[in-house]
Formats: C-alpha cells, sequence, structure tokens
C-alpha cells in the first residue's frame, strides 16, 4: 500500500494496482503501466492497438487541466489537489499554470 501522505499535493489520486489489474487496465509487457508504456514507446517501440490506447488515455487527461484552469487561480497549487496529483502521475506539472 502507498503512502499518499509522500506525494507533492499529501492526497491520493490513483487506484491500487489490484483494481488496474481486475480491470484490465495492465498490458502484460507493461507491468508497471503507463510510465514504462512511455518509455518503451519513446525509445521506438510501436505497438498499434496499446500506443493508441496509450495516446488516448493521456489526452483524456486534458479535461483535468480544463478544470484546473477554470476554476483556480493561477498560482494557487491548493486548489483541486487531486486532480494535480493525478496530473503528476502523467507527467504534467499543473504548478507551472
Amino acid at each position: 500500500m502507498h503512502d499518499a501522505k509522500l506525494h507533492y499535493f499529501g492526497v491520493n489520486a490513483s487506484q491500487p494496482l489490484s483494481i488496474w489489474v481486475q480491470k484490465g487496465w495492465i498490458y502484460n509487457e507493461d507491468p508497471r503501466g503507463w510510465f514504462q508504456w512511455y518509455c518503451r514507446y519513446y525509445k521506438g517501440r510501436r505497438l498499434l492497438f496499446e500506443d493508441i490506447r496509450q495516446i488516448k488515455r493521456w489526452l483524456g487527461m486534458k479535461r483535468h487541466i480544463a478544470q484546473i484552469k477554470h476554476n483556480c487561480t493561477s498560482g494557487d497549487i491548493n486548489c483541486r489537489k487531486v486532480q494535480r496529483q493525478a496530473l503528476l502521475h502523467w507527467a504534467y506539472d499543473s504548478r507551472k499554470m
């Protein structure tokens, strides 16, 4: 079990690995999920259906960016902490907004 206090925003913005496995969100070749897929994609590996799925998931994170921009004052990193932490999980740093 992870310790949310270690996260930058101090909140839990994820589900346990067991849920990801149960829902079929973990691709067998990338058991560490999105980050592992991204590293391999960056190095040149291409898996048509997995690439499309992962890119679609990343594009779906735009809604969190839009909600932060719409609902938070610029520079207020205490606004929408769960969404900000989720974005950090996806390598997007909302603290720069």
